[in-house]
């Protein structure tokens, strides 16, 4: 039928937008519901952090993101200074369903983005990656650099299709797909989106998550002008940046190896097997690596007031 010649005499809504409505509702609710498990997150005091199953895959973690943010550091001359001032200011929103460009308008372009265990949450839909996407390609400037991590579909897949059923892991972290997946070796490729199963890591994450099969990622990327630098698995990540002294030392002061006192505390097995569900990526903006404008709207830093939080539906 051509557009603009539909029938509209009946109050019932043709069948494919019905079915595009269930699945709005669907993506919703399982975004709320994701939503509802990391805000029902309560702030932890030091000593319950260190009391922590899996404390040092948490210090892994940190390192790892510090590592990326000295690699941009060092390979940007625009980073290459002797201290950052910069204010901070907390946007309550879901960022693979509103623009965020408006909003930030007087504070973009940036030099740097940075999403940490969570752009695979956008991967429940074609149209919530593109926004993901589309937010980080617009607010960064030319040249400007986009950092994250997330889980390693090649390496979920894998451990799925060496799994006695649809459930693997081991004492810190299971994983758990439905039964349309018993044929393991069958993911459509066509439709990389929506591929969900269930994560379980202790005290940190229990709720529905989403493969991002990397290819794919990568060949959307390039769409909204992000180019790949980097990507590497958590155990290749870990094991190249160790032998740079710098990051050796930084891993010591963090303690996920332990503090080379020693003291016998470190990443367990079961820990390590878990950090390798994870890679690193870096991508860059196409352009020349200008100088961010100067806006003399721009927040001076600062103590966070309420002000400085908005919330966006």
């Amino acid at each position: 039928m051509k557009r603009g010649y539909e029938d509209t005499s009946s109050s019932s809504p043709p069948p494919g937008k019905q079915l595009k409505t269930s699945e709005n509702d669907n993506t919703q609710k399982l975004a709320q519901k994701v939503a509802e498990h990391y805000s029902k997150r309560t702030n932890q005091t030091l000593e319950e952090r260190e009391a922590s199953p899996i404390i040092h895959l948490k210090k892994l973690n940190n390192w790892i993101e510090d590592c990326r943010t000295r690699y941009n550091c060092e390979t940007d001359p625009l980073y290459r200074r002797k201290k950052f001032s910069f204010p901070a200011r907390l946007i309550c929103a879901d960022a693979y369903e509103v623009r965020l460009d408006e909003e930030l308008k007087h504070d973009a372009p940036f030099d740097i983005c940075s999403c940490q265990f969570a752009l695979h949450y956008s991967w429940s839909t074609k149209e919530r990656a593109r926004r993901a996407l589309l937010n980080v390609s617009t607010l960064l400037r030319p040249g400007g650099t986009f950092v994250g991590v997330m889980p390693d579909a090649n390496v979920i897949v894998r451990k799925l299709r060496k799994a006695d059923g649809l459930k693997f892991g081991n004492s810190v972290y299971w994983i758990s797909f439905d039964e349309k997946y018993a044929q393991k070796q069958k993911f459509k490729l066509s439709n990389p989106y929506g591929i969900q199963y269930t994560f379980h890591l202790e005290d940190a994450v229990d709720c529905p998550e989403w493969l991002v099969p990397f290819h794919k990622f990568k060949e959307l990327a390039e769409e909204y002008e992000l180019e790949l630098v980097f990507k590497k698995n958590s155990h290749e990540f870990v094991h190249e940046y160790l032998k740079k002294p710098e990051f050796a030392e930084l891993m010591q002061r963090l303690g996920a190896l332990g503090d080379g006192s020693g003291d016998e505390k470190t990443l367990s097995e079961d820990e390590w097997d878990a950090a390798y569900l994870y890679l690193v990526f870096v991508l860059r903006k196409r352009g020349q690596g200008e100088a961010t404008k100067k806006n003399t709207q721009r927040r001076q830093p600062g103590q966070i007031k309420e002000k400085d939080v908005t919330y966006l539906n």
